[in-house]
């Protein structure tokens, strides 16, 4: 972790002028978070950072996104659909998602921007097509499902003990006055409950709020922590990246609290800290080949 906080010491300046400079009037998001990107790259590429294990490799890219600001929103737009990516203001889906493609496109060997918006919409969408509002993967039940079928993360929850979690999914078609595009049309409304639906008949694995401090000790960097709700609706209510110092397993993440990306206590801690969370699913980074790109 020395090492980490040095490189971060070097990095930090550079990206946080960016970031600053992307949130003035005027400016750009996406040229400045193309120029983001590139800068991680190179950064990359220097350290020969895509050598280490992709876990480690994603510790060090959300390390270098450390302090950018926590946005909520920045997936929608005016029009249809498309693949959107803002490195200027991240939330805590954006945050491991983009910190996840930015580490496949390194060890790919693909560092271009449409590279990335290429690995962005293979994770970000049912079965890595983009067609339409719904084909996204709003519920983080169906993102773990269908990213573990397509060979992007492993599901380890069930080998760190974790109790059997039903989905019961609503919150979305009943509450579509908070969603922009299902509110602009409302024909959505029905897809969406036909695929909450269809997620009630799965079931995922929890590690329960009692027991994570049992489990720290086997987590790994880079692991995409997902925290499960007791709120009705719901399925998950968070997101965030493991960082392993030394013993300790602590939680980094776009914190809405904090208003940008920290890194924060330990896992157990956090999660203890909140009462309506009840668990976590954890999601290990499968190393990508060819058939990724």
């Amino acid at each position: 972790m020395l090492r980490r906080s040095f490189l971060l010491l070097l990095a930090t300046p550079v990206l946080a002028q960016n970031l600053r400079k992307s949130r003035s009037r005027n400016s750009d998001p996406v040229a400045t978070s193309s120029y983001i990107y590139s800068q991680t790259m190179r950064r990359i590429a220097a350290e020969k950072w895509n050598r280490l294990p992709i876990g480690d490799l994603m510790g060090n890219i959300g390390t270098l996104l450390l302090g950018t600001p926590y946005v909520g929103g920045t997936l929608e737009g005016a029009g249809p659909e498309i693949c959107r990516a803002d490195l200027t203001g991240l939330d805590c889906v954006t945050f491991f998602e983009n910190v996840l493609a930015m580490a496949r496109c390194s060890k790919l060997g693909t560092p271009s921007w449409d590279a990335f918006i290429k690995q962005i919409t293979r994770t970000r969408y049912r079965d890595g097509q983009l067609d339409g509002y719904t084909s996204r993967l709003h519920y983080t039940a169906e993102w773990i499902e269908n990213n573990v079928a397509k060979g992007v993360v492993r599901d380890v929850t069930p080998d760190l003990g974790g109790d059997v979690f039903p989905i019961r999914v609503s919150f979305m078609s009943e509450h579509p006055q908070y969603y922009p595009p299902l509110k602009a049309d409302t024909s959505l409304v029905g897809t969406i409950a036909s695929i909450e639906r269809r997620l009630a008949t799965t079931t995922r694995y929890i590690v329960p709020r009692e027991k994570i401090a049992d489990i720290e000790p086997l987590l790994k960097t880079g692991d995409i922590v997902a925290i499960a709700t007791s709120k009705a609706g719901l399925d998950y209510a968070h997101t965030g990246l493991i960082v392993r110092e030394g013993s300790v397993a602590r939680l980094m993440h776009a914190s809405v609290t904090k208003k940008k990306v920290i890194l924060d206590v330990r896992l157990s801690d956090y999660i203890a800290s909140v009462k309506s969370h009840i668990g976590v699913s954890i999601l290990r980074p499968i190393e990508p080949n060819a058939s990724s790109r």
